[in-house]
């Protein structure tokens, strides 16, 4: 029998997580476990690059786990754990970081964008550093496939390029190219008060938070912004607003944008549609949401993490150890 592929994606715990995570990452992880050996976990040593209060990180963790239950992921089919929990990621991030080039990370554009709030003397070398982190996160369980957002794509291309270093250098297969996939629609759902602006766990007008009540939910997708005119159409230079409503709306109805486009044709009044995106944002959230708070009740949170770390620790212990030997730090036989 052919093995199957692996796919391996996570969340950060650093926010409230909004309906662009759901659209975007924790719908689309449900769709790989039946066609790959899915690896999906929670980036909690990568939410430390920034401070973050230990209470919110504990509990927004917890949270993350029930969205990934609540959003279809099966432990008997995913791998779902802590980074933290398994210890060969912060232990090849210590080997990986010596071949990867200072000019590498500079450019990436997530360190830039976050380093340009900050106070230049009191940047950690985490958030400069941590893309080798995410490398070493992926190369761990020899990936195939990473479901990532748009500003995600650029490390998984860092993280092919240090594969193949790896790989060149030792003169063999030590780690696999990975591949970034992006869903078809909905990859980046912008702020519904400034949809120049991606979904990003600070806006408390412009974004959906997955734990909002859903009254308030209603509420803001009615005070999106929008643009001139009253053609329901899809076009982001010129009608922004009502394009990110029309993806959304689009993503949760599975269907094509084109698809969302022809539905609302004859619809001259951006009140309706906005009516009718807030009731299909609804008609997802209502289930997920009770889903979500019967697995917080259920006490199977814990299982599933320790189950988690288990098998992710087999796995990335056996790369690990094989990363050791060809670098030449000796083995304990």
């Amino acid at each position: 029998m052919e093995e199957r592929k692996r796919a391996l994606s996570a969340i950060k715990p650093t926010g409230n997580l909004t309906l662009g995570n759901y659209i975007g990452a924790l719908r689309e992880f449900s769709k790989f476990q039946d066609n790959y050996e899915t690896f999906i976990f929670i980036a909690d040593l990568h939410a430390l690059t920034l401070p973050i209060d230990p209470a919110f990180l504990r509990s927004n963790t917890k949270d993350i786990v029930a969205f990934y239950l609540a959003a279809g992921l099966d432990p008997n089919k995913t791998t779902i754990f802590l980074q933290s929990d398994v210890s060969a990621h912060a232990e090849l991030n210590s080997i990986l970081i010596n071949y990867v080039y200072m000019g590498e990370l500079s450019r990436m554009t997530q360190f830039k964008d976050k380093s340009q709030k900050l106070n230049k003397e009191a940047i950690g070398v985490g958030l400069f550093a941590y893309p080798v982190l995410m490398i070493s996160d992926i190369l761990l369980y020899n990936t195939d496939v990473v479901p990532v957002g748009d500003d995600q794509t650029q490390h998984v291309e860092l993280t092919r390029d240090i594969a193949h270093r790896m790989n060149e250098r030792y003169k063999k297969e030590l780690f696999k190219l990975p591949q970034a996939i992006k869903p078809s629609v909905g990859a980046r759902i912008m702020s519904l008060s400034d949809p120049s602006k991606k979904m990003s766990k600070s806006d408390p007008k412009g974004d959906i938070f997955l734990k909002d009540d859903l009254n308030v939910i209603r509420k803001k997708i009615m005070s999106a912004v929008t643009d001139t005119g009253h053609e329901i159409k899809y076009d982001q230079e010129n009608k922004p607003g009502i394009s990110n409503l029309l993806t959304i709306y689009a993503s949760l109805s599975n269907m094509s944008i084109q698809d969302a486009e022809k539905h609302f044709e004859g619809v001259t009044q951006y009140g309706e549609f906005k009516k009718a995106v807030a009731d299909k944002v609804i008609e997802v959230l209502e289930p997920f949401q009770q889903k979500y708070k019967e697995i917080l009740q259920s006490g199977i949170i814990d299982k599933v993490l320790d189950d988690g770390a288990k098998k992710a620790s087999y796995i990335a212990n056996k790369t690990l150890r094989k990363v050791k030997k060809t670098v030449g730090l000796y083995i304990h036989e």
